[in-house]
């Protein structure tokens, strides 16, 4: 415990805040890094694919993993630098496997090796159905595309999928999280905006009609206000899968990028909460669109940290991470970007909640001003040096050091 700790344990101590509480429910807070960021959305299909679904990773740092071997030696330098236990958030065309199955062929036996590596470390294990890369996504059409075959083929797929991690949870003994997001849509102003979303509706209706026990599996499906080639109209837009998870009793994903740059999906937490039971985030960094920046500890990040605490919505979210930058490190995007993450919740669970709350209670707002503007000179970066020691986590030069080491070592794959 060094004396920076002491000294900032006693000035919270003076606004009713315990700090070791904070640490303590922050460890206990498991976040889900996403496998993609580690190879640009490559994906290890032994089939040939397409680019198509409009997903887009810009840049050419050095040091991409290029197979699953080496994507995996990634996460585990990567989790070495994150204090706490986590978990991967996995899409299914990260395969590891000599066969090639298509996508509607998948089974769980093609993701052993991950099963195993996640089990040996101790790390939960989501999944995604990958409806994205692939021939017959090129139209930006899966679900929702009127050739009833093309549907019929995602349809499998997504159910396959579901199997999948359905099987993983019963593997782990727990809940594993299934989100669905598929990239529907239309590049020009549509004509029947109806037809597309019935479709939508009926196909998710037959994806999801295989009953799957929910302590092993939970469904979670994801809007989208715009993309690459549907710049016009999304079919699966947030009203789509508001009303859709509602119906449906599962679970509703809010992506950061996946709203109009104006709009507060720190906001939205609340609203949604009182109609859907579980919430997934993804949380991400969108600059003019969704352009999935890594996460800077900025406004936006710790407005979403301090709604999930104040709103009491940490048991009932399950948080993720959704961004994919190659102009940099990519091993580094992801210790910045979940280190990020955590130091949001860290400052919100270091705040006097029920003091707050009763200053507005009581409509001083005078008093509510002055007490957020004060407590932004507290020392939260003494706590978080000290959550990070107890986990064996470096920060400051120590941290940059080793993410620099690493880099140099992969930058040698080409």
């Amino acid at each position: 415990m060094t004396k920076a700790y002491d000294l900032a344990r006693e000035a919270f101590a003076e606004w009713g805040v315990n700090t070791e509480a904070a640490m303590t429910a922050l460890s206990k807070i498991a976040i889900s890094v996403h496998c993609w960021q580690g190879d640009d959305v490559g994906g290890f299909e032994r089939k040939s694919g397409s680019s198509g679904g409009g997903i887009q990773a810009t840049g050419n740092h050095p040091g991409r993993a290029r197979n699953p071997a080496e994507l995996r030696a990634d996460l585990d330098f990567a989790y070495g630098l994150i204090p706490g236990k986590h978990r991967l958030n996995l899409h299914a065309f990260y395969m590891d496997t000599e066969e090639t199955p298509d996508r509607d062929q998948i089974e769980l036996r093609h993701f052993t090796p991950w099963v195993d590596w996640a089990k040996d470390r101790g790390i939960g294990l989501d999944f995604n159905p990958t409806f994205f890369a692939h021939a017959k996504a090129d139209d930006n059409l899966t679900l929702s595309h009127p050739d009833q075959g093309i549907r019929d083929f995602w349809i499998e797929h997504g159910a396959r999928c579901r199997e999948i991690a359905a099987g993983i949870g019963t593997a782990f003994g727990s809940q594993r999280v299934i989100n669905h997001w598929v990239p529907d849509g239309s590049k020009d102003i549509p004509v029947d905006r109806m037809a597309a979303r019935e479709r939508l509706w009926a196909s998710l209706d037959a994806m999801l009609a295989p009953g799957h026990d929910r302590k092993h599996m939970l469904d979670a499906v994801e809007s989208k206000l715009f993309g690459i080639g549907v710049e016009a109209m999304t079919v699966g837009s947030h009203e789509f899968y508001l009303g859709y998870a509602i119906r449906k009793q599962i679970a509703l994903c809010l992506d950061m990028g996946h709203f109009h740059p104006t709009e507060s999906v720190a906001d939205k937490l609340s609203a949604v909460a009182l109609s859907v039971q579980d919430l997934l985030l993804h949380v991400s960094r969108p600059m003019r669109w969704d352009s999935d920046h890594v996460i800077l500890l900025n406004d936006d990040i710790l407005a979403m940290a301090q709604e999930l605490v104040f709103a009491g919505l940490l048991p009932r979210t399950r948080i993720g991470l959704d961004y994919f930058d190659a102009t940099i490190s990519r091993t580094a995007a992801w210790v910045i970007g979940v280190r990020n993450m955590q130091k949001a919740l860290l400052r919100a669970l270091l705040l006097p909640q029920a003091r707050l709350k009763a200053t507005e209670g009581r409509l001083d707002y005078t008093a509510r001003l002055a007490l957020t503007e004060e407590l932004k000179d507290l020392p939260f970066a003494a706590v978080w040096a000290e959550h990070c020691a107890r986990a064996d986590c470096p920060t400051g030069a120590a941290l940059i050091l080793g993410l620099e080491r690493y880099q140099a070592k992969v930058a040698t794959r080409g």
